[in-house]
């Protein structure tokens, strides 16, 4: 609520620059909520600042080249990154050692479900791209698809409850649980599904 109420008078005064400028700053891991950045976007929209589906296709772009950059400076700078202090506060060993463990067990799946968790998605695809085993198309891909589903959900919230902010916030909550519930449901089949792979290899080295 207080980062909600902090990004209202900075997005009615900038528009769609603030909010692209915004996702892009969480693209980087800086511990803003990407979902309230959205919905405040979408509000902005709904009391009469800005068009809707332009805020969608902004907050569609954000998202995406801030991930996107993230793979990108992986790939091309990897380890020599990590050691800069900026980058070290973001990308700690414990946040990328979690990245790394989930990416060798899920594979590109990974990339699709970190895009829900806010602390896990630089790092993972950071790591995605500085593995060099995941092409940019793939990386496109799995975090586009996530992006359709998160983007549109967090903005049309916002914008259809801009005259209502307790129901607004109130719905806000509901989806990030449903998001979690599914999330861990989705990864209980991924490690199932690794698991089974990975006795079945070790059956066939026998």
């Amino acid at each position: 609520m207080e980062v909600f109420q902090l990004l209202i008078p900075i997005f009615t005064e900038y528009g769609y620059l603030a909010v692209f400028v915004m996702l892009l700053i969480c693209g980087f891991g800086v511990p803003i909520p990407e979902d309230v950045t959205l919905v405040t976007g979408g509000v902005i929209a709904g009391l009469g600042h800005a068009n809707v589906h332009t805020m969608f296709a902004v907050g569609m772009a954000g998202v995406m080249i801030g991930d996107g950059l993230m793979f990108v400076l992986g790939r091309v700078y990897g380890q020599r990154l990590q050691m800069l202090p900026g980058f070290r506060s973001i990308l700690t060993p414990e946040r990328f050692a979690r990245a790394q463990d989930a990416f060798h067990k899920y594979g590109k799946w990974v990339m699709f479900v970190a895009r829900f968790l806010p602390g896990l998605r630089t790092p993972v695809f950071f790591s995605a791209g500085m593995s060099r085993r995941v092409s940019f198309g793939t990386w496109f891909m799995m975090d586009g698809l996530a992006a359709l589903i998160s983007v549109p959900i967090w903005v049309y919230l916002g914008y259809y409850g801009a005259q209502n902010w307790d129901w607004m916030f109130s719905v806000l909550h509901k989806f990030q649980h449903g998001i979690f519930a599914l999330l861990g449901i989705l990864a209980v089949w991924m490690l199932a599904r690794w698991w089974k792979r990975r006795r079945q290899q070790a059956t066939d080295r026998r």
